[in-house]
């Protein structure tokens, strides 16, 4: 736990107001609005879930309390659907391991693919992954592909006798055995109209944010971008600063911009200058144009099994700061 950490707030009331004005609006816009106006009630909740999934990423860091039972039971109901919250946790703190960013085996949230794997793919899929890509295609074909593959994956290691991703499913199911009743009962709205357009879209206004996070880069830190500025800054909890989250990821999603803007110029520096000025520029560049290859265009270009996750390289920061150490050993459900 860096210094930062340690001097916050035992409560970080912010985030837990946030809380509980996202699953008082997504009960609120079910129960009250959508009655009246049910096309904007489903135009209103793609933004309640990707606030949600905002919430999930800021928990995972261990906030709103130093109480990891009490953050994790803020976030139980999973009005999403699709993360189990212990399966989300323990990918993401993986991920942060920012040695191995962007490497297909290694990072569990990397779009790069080894060349070797690719190789093997159907056709069809692999035209999918090209479109996916872009920036509309990930928009609308992301959900999808991310899903899919993801329950493919926890099927495989559940079958194979991973008795902790089984019981974060379980968990999963518990919530969902709440969360399912009050849409299709209480809200009125069917199981399969609140997936294809509250869940999948609010995962498509995810991927907005997480299209461009990450490239490859001999250096690290040049793998993380900074997107300045973006009138979904909000609903992402800042981490459209990702470089920053990256180097500071105790830190609340409501001092993210001050640490920003306090040595903006450094932070840039940093990371290579990997910025964006805002997503409308991002989209700009990509829409229909894929930033990236989707095989990695240095890693895993021969068949080779992933290394042992290691703990993160501690590193001087702007701050002056060691960034938060991985665990050494990958985190527990």
């Amino acid at each position: 736990m860096n210094k930062r950490r340690s001097n916050a707030p035992a409560i970080e009331w912010p985030t837990v107001c946030l809380i509980l004005f996202c699953y008082g609006a997504w009960f609120a816009i079910g129960f009250l609005l959508r009655p009246s106006y049910p096309l904007l009630a489903l135009a209103i909740l793609p933004f309640i879930l990707a606030l949600q999934s905002s919430l999930m990423h800021e928990v995972s860091h261990g906030h709103p309390t130093r109480n990891a039972r009490i953050n994790e039971a803020f976030v139980f109901l999973p009005i999403g659907m699709v993360w189990p919250f212990r399966r989300f946790k323990t990918i993401h703190l993986r991920h942060h391991a920012d040695e191995r960013l962007t490497d297909p085996l290694d990072d569990p949230e990397s779009y790069y693919q080894a060349l070797w794997m690719h190789e093997e793919l159907p056709p069809t899929m692999k035209l999918l992954l090209k479109i996916n890509n872009t920036m509309v295609g990930r928009f609308i074909l992301g959900p999808l592909l991310s899903s899919v593959g993801f329950f493919i994956d926890d099927a495989k290691q559940i079958l194979a006798g991973d008795k902790v991703i089984c019981k974060a499913w379980l968990l999963h199911a518990i919530g969902l055995a709440v969360v399912v009743p009050i849409v299709t009962f209480g809200f009125g709205i069917p199981l399969w109209l609140y997936i294809l357009v509250p869940v999948w879209f609010g995962q498509s206004l995810i991927s907005i944010r997480t299209y461009a996070e990450h490239q490859w880069s001999e250096h690290p830190e040049g793998r993380t971008v900074i997107v300045e500025r973006s009138p979904l800054s909000f609903l992402f909890l800042n981490n459209n600063l990702h470089f920053i989250h990256h180097k500071s990821p105790t830190i609340a999603w409501y001092r993210l911009p001050k640490l920003f803007r306090e040595r903006r110029e450094e932070w840039l520096r940093m990371n290579n200058g990997y910025a964006y000025p805002n997503y409308f520029a991002m989209l700009k560049a990509h829409a229909f144009r894929a930033k990236e290859p989707v095989v990695h265009p240095v890693l895993r270009r021969t068949p080779e099994p992933g290394r042992a996750f290691k703990p993160r390289v501690r590193a001087r920061n702007v701050s002056g700061l060691g960034t938060a150490p991985v665990p050494a050993e990958p985190p527990k459900e």
